[in-house]
């Protein structure tokens, strides 16, 4: 087997990447679309949370702002975990309360229950297994005990029987398969967690669900889907989880994974909408589909939700707050699919925004 340095890159040059291909795209029909027009001056607003919807909040925020100079919105895409700890008034030191949060786990009410909580889905999308596979052509194809074996630290080489037999014919490199995985939590582990609990016993069994978890092996770790897709874009021989629009965004090769009815399906927004299908929202607005059954789904996806509180001090925060989700779940939603998201289906926009109306000042 050949041993590979694998440099970690800067998660700032993995943004800039980013930001550059996003920007392109800021000319489209749907940036000049009409707002509510509602007077909001003076707003300053602040969220921090998941790193899979970032992209696309980047964009939405930077499209809003220019068409409401008065308000100001800062996101700080920190991963789930810490965003729900901000959220909750628990954040690392140094940083304050934010006004929203973001997730791909639907967490409970936070313990401030005075003011309680709503989660409202904003976007969706599929989680994919990217790799660094130099010399391979085609389309490599994962069943699900291999890939559930990559993340036990049971298959380690590429060359392994079970990649083999699902990629008759192919050349596969004798390289060590090194998995990337996430060292903060993450909404997107927890998405891909239950995903593996869902298809391995085993996996189940030692390890279960979580946003962080104690990953076995030798796996290399690293911040954000932004820091996961710039370790696999250098490191050869490398696996990860990571959200469909940062693997695209960089350009990685993206696996075709064996799904629940047996059949192979690549990661797009069809088949991501597909897999969406089989995940009713609660009447809380809560959903979870850890493996959809189907011919046509791709079987890691999820929905990802804004949390906001019932209630605000400031009136203005408040109204604020309704006016920009308001603009993200109907104008805001044409530009998901550029971005390498879904757009939510109508029925689903429907509830949100009735639920964004619980959004009011204290008092």
């Amino acid at each position: 087997m050949r041993s590979h340095p694998w440099p970690m890159p800067t998660p700032s040059l993995v943004w800039a990447a980013l930001a550059l291909t996003t920007l392109a795209t800021s000319s489209s029909p749907w940036a000049a679309a009409p707002t509510s027009g509602e007077p909001l001056p003076g707003v300053r607003l602040m969220g921090a949370g998941a790193t899979f919807p970032a992209v696309l909040y980047k964009q939405w925020f930077a499209s809003y702002q220019t068409d409401h100079p008065g308000t100001t919105i800062s996101y700080e895409p920190v991963g789930s975990g810490e965003g729900l700890r901000r959220f909750n008034g628990r954040g690392v030191k140094g940083h304050e309360r934010v006004d929203f949060g973001a997730s791909e786990r639907p967490e409970p009410d936070p313990e401030d229950r005075s003011r309680g909580a709503l989660t409202i889905p904003m976007t969706a999308g599929g989680v994919v297994l990217a790799y660094n596979l130099p010399g391979f052509e085609g389309e490599l194809r994962l069943s699900r005990q291999a890939y559930a074996g990559i993340f036990l630290g049971e298959v380690r080489s590429w060359k392994d029987p079970l990649i083999a037999r699902a990629n008759p014919g192919a050349k596969l490199p004798k390289l060590t398969i090194a998995p990337i995985v996430r060292q903060d939590a993450s909404g997107t582990t927890f998405v891909f967690t239950s995903h593996l609990s869902a298809v391995s016993e085993t996996w189940e069994r030692r390890h279960g669900a979580g946003t962080l978890v104690s990953w076995p092996g030798s796996a290399m770790r690293a911040p954000g889907n932004e820091g996961i897709a710039g370790r696999i874009k250098h490191a050869e021989g490398s696996i990860g989880y990571v959200g469909y629009e940062y693997a695209r965004k960089l350009g990685l090769k993206m696996v075709t994974l064996e799904n629940r009815d047996g059949h192979w399906v690549r990661p797009t927004a069809r088949a991501f909408t597909a897999g969406l299908a089989a995940a009713p929202l609660s009447e809380d607005l809560r959903a979870q589909v850890a493996d959809p059954r189907g011919p046509d789904v791709y079987p890691i996806v999820t929905f990802s939700w804004m949390l906001l509180y019932k209630s605000y001090p400031d009136p203005q925060k408040a109204a604020a707050l309704r006016d920009l989700f308001r603009w993200c779940l109907t104008t805001g939603q044409r530009a998901a699919p550029d971005l390498g998201y879904v757009e939510l289906p109508p029925n689903v926009v429907a509830r949100a925004l009735s639920a964004l109306e619980g959004v009011a000042p204290a008092g």
